[in-house]
């Protein structure tokens, strides 16, 4: 190829080509060939540009954009996978937390910002399967306008109350729920969060009536539990686990079908007393829509390399997590289904934003 073909940018060599082609004459006898000209010239255009794009990302800093205050469990796994990527991808891969409005904030944010995939988006059950049947104004859709990288993990919960509370048990919650309702305070991380939700859950099952009170955040719901300040709490075994191991909040239950490898004398919520509860929480990557389809796959493969470590698995597993490795394609028709599964739930339960 000519050396001044090769300097010269990729977006003047595709002003150049369609210059050309919009100046060659259009004559009656040769418009379709014309047409399918012009058609083959725009689909290698794509090809190239795309092509070009790929081998040169990431060529600048990376921001990944977390719709949670710092140190919930979104966060953690957040800055565990940006500590891990930024190796693999050879660049400045930052964390910026941008908490509030039940992750609205955070998500508005990412999708501000051009769709190159220099600013990747955590996403939940709350910022794409709670958010859309919470708040029907939601100024995006985020089935539309986001699109799926990887899914990172699942992971339980943990009901947790103060060390000196006279509550042993699940079932002792239940008991004196029942005996003065309305009076029990539970905290959450805020309204339409996965630790909000999973206490709705709790509750409904239960047949009890709990005081929601909703935080920014799960450090100042932790906060003021550790406080006495509440009755208790439910949220990611991440953020939990490390106050339960220094006395500093006594975890009750544990929302996953199984005692954990973690924490084995912590009982699950089911066996302590509300036979049937469950909940997993899960955390992903999504990207804004119109990202090059090259630069998501990229980041999959990479993913997909992390969490099939050792070292990975381990970290999850300290958690009472477990990495899911999945394609784009397979995380945004479970993402879909959680849309679709917890929509209902909502419905049904009649459970409304704050």
């Amino acid at each position: 190829m000519n050396s001044n073909v090769e300097n010269l940018p990729t977006a003047v060599l595709i002003r150049n080509v369609l210059a050309t082609i919009c100046c060659a004459q259009i004559t009656p006898s040769r418009p379709i060939r014309l047409i399918a000209k012009l058609a083959i010239a725009v689909l290698i255009i794509n090809v190239v540009t795309s092509v070009c794009f790929a081998q040169t990302y990431p060529s600048k800093l990376i921001r990944l954009i977390v719709p949670s205050f710092p140190g919930t469990a979104p966060d953690i796994r957040a800055r565990w996978i940006a500590e891990k990527l930024r190796p693999v991808l050879g660049q400045t891969l930052i964390v910026d937390n941008k908490g509030g409005a039940s992750g609205i904030i955070g998500t508005q944010a990412a999708l501000q910002q051009p769709a190159d995939g220099y600013t990747l988006l955590l996403v939940h059950q709350g910022t794409l399967a709670f958010n859309p049947h919470l708040f029907p104004a939601l100024p995006y859709d985020p089935l539309k306008d986001l699109v799926p990288v990887s899914r990172l993990g699942i992971s339980p919960m943990m009901l947790a109350v103060h060390p000196d509370s006279p509550v042993r048990s699940v079932a002792d919650l239940l008991h004196l729920a029942k005996e003065k309702p309305g009076k029990l305070t539970f905290g959450s991380a805020g309204v339409a969060t996965p630790p909000h939700m999973a206490g709705e859950l709790f509750s409904r099952m239960a047949g009890i009536d709990v005081l929601h009170v909703p935080y920014k955040g799960s450090m100042a719901a932790l906060t003021d539990l550790i406080g006495g300040n509440l009755t208790y709490t439910i949220d990611g075994i991440a953020s939990l686990l490390p106050q339960v191991r220094t006395r500093k909040i006594r975890g009750l239950a544990v929302t996953s079908a199984k005692r954990l490898a973690a924490a084995p004398d912590i009982p699950t919520v089911a066996e302590s007393g509300l036979p049937g509860y469950q909940y997993w929480a899960w955390q992903g990557l999504c990207v804004k829509a119109g990202t090059p389809k090259e630069v998501i796959s990229r980041l999959n493969d990479e993913i997909t390399k992390i969490l099939k470590t050792q070292e990975a698995r381990d970290w999850l597993a300290d958690q009472g997590g477990e990495a899911i490795i999945e394609t784009p394609d397979e995380f945004a028709a479970f993402i879909k289904t959680e849309h679709s599964r917890w929509g209902k739930i909502i419905r049904d339960a009649g459970i409304k934003a704050e």
